[in-house]
């Protein structure tokens, strides 16, 4: 059924949210203007103006919204999406002033889990946004299993009964609980250190190393990160936090850290295109690749035995 607005409700969509005749009875979706949508208060993921949204806007256009925004009546009047942000922006720029939502009366918990499972859906999440998102369900998921909070984030493991709420949100993402927890020490990363992340310019573990300093340590980190105009790497990151850890980390350690000589790291591409000319069609990337590293293995002995002669 296609409305006015561009709205397009999807049964398929429909079909998805709820899996029981119980739920498809208590719970519709109706049309509800934009101005009566509101984030989430704690909204882990990011909204970003780029080509994806340029190609959300133009589906929209031509198709309307074929999934229906999931919220939940908000304290202050309207509501509070839950699962849809991008879609409602995409709404607003490409004029559409009604969208197809799904009102769900849900306590803070139940929400914040429906609003992280269905962003993790999602092809591409920044490290940011799944530090953020974790932290949320995995404290929701605790308050609803009636534990209590345990500060226990380490690198190399925690001490966690098998049957906890991190045990079971490993199961249920398919990463492990420490790196559950890697990820989850991010949020306590100076904002341009977290951006970093996010943009490839310094390393996960490293970032994890970071994260257990000070704020005031983190922002000298960063003023030696511009001196040297390079991010630490792991070895220097946990150098960082052990002098940090006895009380004798500062900004002349700091800086003598950074100016360690970091290994050379040797990466060589060659395009797709100069390798598969030389090899029949039929040949997969592996048989590729093995044949290039046996003629590079053959030059090396060939070479070693001129070497002794």
């Amino acid at each position: 059924m296609v409305a006015n607005n561009g709205i397009n409700i999807s049964l398929n969509s429909y079909d998805d949210l709820f899996k029981t005749d119980e739920g498809r009875k208590t719970e519709e979706i109706k049309p509800i203007s934009i101005s009566e949508l509101k984030p989430f208060e704690r909204q882990p993921f990011k909204v970003q103006l780029d080509e994806s949204m340029d190609e959300l806007v133009e589906s929209i256009k031509q198709s309307g919204v074929l999934a229906p925004i999931v919220a939940r009546p908000h304290k202050n009047g309207g509501y509070e999406i839950l699962s849809g942000h991008r879609r409602v922006k995409a709404c607003e720029i490409a004029g559409i002033t009604e969208v197809p939502v799904v009102v769900k009366n849900l306590d803070d918990d139940t929400a914040t889990i429906l609003l992280v499972d269905s962003n993790l859906q999602r092809e591409n999440i920044l490290p940011s946004e799944k530090a953020f998102a974790y932290q949320l369900k995995l404290e929701a998921m605790k308050r609803k299993a009636g534990r209590p909070e345990r500060d226990n984030y380490s690198q190399i493991g925690n001490n966690y009964d098998p049957s906890t709420s991190s045990e079971e949100f490993s199961k249920q993402i398919g990463e492990s609980k420490n790196q559950i927890f890697r990820y989850i020490r991010l949020t306590n990363l100076v904002d341009p250190l977290l951006t970093m992340v996010d943009e490839k310019k310094m390393a996960l573990n490293a970032a994890v190393e970071l994260s257990y300093l000070g704020s005031k340590e983190q922002s000298e980190v960063l003023e030696a990160i511009e001196k040297e105009a390079g991010a630490p790497s792991i070895a220097q990151a946990a150098k960082m936090r052990k002098f940090s850890q006895q009380g004798n980390l500062n900004s002349a350690v700091i800086d003598s850290i950074m100016m360690e000589q970091k290994p050379e790291k040797l990466k060589i591409t060659i395009s797709e295109d100069k390798i598969k000319k030389f090899f029949p069609k039929s040949y997969s990337k592996q048989q590729i690749e093995d044949t290039v590293m046996k003629l590079i293995e053959g030059w090396y002995r060939k070479r070693q035995q001129e070497m002794e002669r």
